[in-house]
């Protein structure tokens, strides 16, 4: 699918998004993609919101337990200064980032780096979260993945909040949400 440029040419740089629900393997397949660009002796950093300590104040790690190193950052800025020298940036929990956090990664695409993000595409409520929708329409590739849902184990697109909280960012896991498909979704605490 990728290919990388031959040596002495320029490197193209691009913009990958891995979206979906929670529980659907974001995290896991952006921490595949940058273990394999380590693999391939590519020089790699991956980077989160310094708001996400729900598993681990530094590594990204996903629900299933598996981990890598990052770099927790306050505001999209820091991901230009930070990259310097790096060939693949990885960015997990894209939907908590800053509004300039899509400009940031045009630029590093710009300077030849291959950028892979993870976040949430819909908030609890269905509505489009942070500045996920700027970054799938400037994404040169873009990954759907999806949850089973937790109520009739069909396909889930939708992360149900469990409960009565409103705030839009609350961090949590199965204590808080579930995968849903969209008739689940919309019965809410019917179920």
């Amino acid at each position: 699918m990728f290919i990388e440029p031959r040596s002495g040419k320029e490197r193209n740089g691009w913009i990958e998004v891995i979206c979906g629900s929670m529980f659907s393997g974001k995290t896991e397949e952006l921490i595949r993609r940058m273990k394999r660009a380590q693999i391939a002796n590519r020089k790699v950093e991956i980077f989160k919101p310094a708001i996400d300590v729900r598993y681990d104040e530094i590594k990204v790690v996903s629900h299933d337990a598996n981990s890598i190193h990052s770099t927790p950052i306050e505001h999209s800025g820091s991901l230009l200064l930070l990259s310097e020298g790096i060939e693949v940036v990885g960015i997990d929990e894209a939907q908590f980032m800053d509004a300039a956090l899509p400009e940031t990664c045009e630029k590093l695409a710009k300077k030849g780096i291959r950028v892979i993000i993870a976040g949430l595409d819909m908030d609890f409520e269905g509505s489009p979260f942070g500045p996920m929708p700027a970054l799938l329409s400037i994404a040169d590739y873009i990954t759907k993945v999806h949850a089973i849902c937790m109520k009739c184990g069909d396909i889930a697109h939708f992360s149900y909040r469990i409960g009565h909280e409103k705030g839009r960012i609350l961090l949590g896991e199965k204590d808080i949400y579930e995968p849903r498909c969209r008739s689940c979704y919309y019965k809410g605490d019917e179920l």
